[in-house]
C-alpha cells in the first residue's frame, strides 16, 4: 500500500517553458552587458604585457650592468617567456627584443588573439629607460 502512495505523490518542478524563458532573459542581459565591459576586458589583459615588459627590463638592465651591452637572447638575459593561448598556455601576449646595442634597446609585446574582435592586436613596447607606451590600442 505505502509503495502506491509513493508513486502518486507529484514533485513540484519548472515547466521546459518557464526554463527556456529564464535562459533568454539571461542571454540578453548578457548581450546588452558585453559591449560595456569589452574595453575592461582589454584593459584587464594588457596588463600582462605591462608586467612582462617590465619584467624584461630589469633583466635587461642587470645583464648591462654585468656585461656593458644589452642582449636580444632570452637565454643570456634569463627571460622565460610563458606558453602562448595560441599554443595551449595562458600567456596573451609574445614577448620580443625587437633591437639590442651596447647603449639602448626596444623590445614588444604583440597580442597573440584579438580581445574585442576589432581585427586590431594590441602592441606594447618599452626601451632602454623604462619608456612603456602603447603602440596599438585594440
Amino acid at each position: 500500500m505505502k509503495k502506491r502512495k509513493f508513486l502518486i505523490m507529484k514533485m513540484k518542478a519548472f515547466s521546459l517553458t518557464e526554463l527556456l524563458v529564464v535562459l533568454v532573459i539571461m542571454g540578453i542581459l548578457i548581450l546588452l552587458a558585453l559591449p560595456v565591459l569589452m574595453p575592461l576586458i582589454s584593459k584587464a589583459k594588457s596588463t600582462e604585457a605591462q608586467v612582462q615588459l617590465n619584467h624584461l627590463y630589469t633583466l635587461e638592465k642587470s645583464y648591462f650592468y654585468l656585461k656593458s651591452k644589452y642582449s636580444t637572447s632570452f637565454d643570456e638575459i634569463g627571460f622565460e617567456h610563458a606558453k602562448l593561448t595560441s599554443e595551449g598556455g595562458n600567456a596573451n601576449y609574445k614577448v620580443e627584443v625587437i633591437e639590442a646595442s651596447a647603449t639602448s634597446f626596444k623590445a614588444r609585446a604583440t597580442a597573440v588573439t584579438d580581445f574585442d574582435g576589432d581585427g586590431i592586436f594590441n602592441v606594447w613596447e618599452i626601451d632602454h629607460s623604462q619608456k612603456l607606451t602603447e603602440v596599438t590600442k585594440d
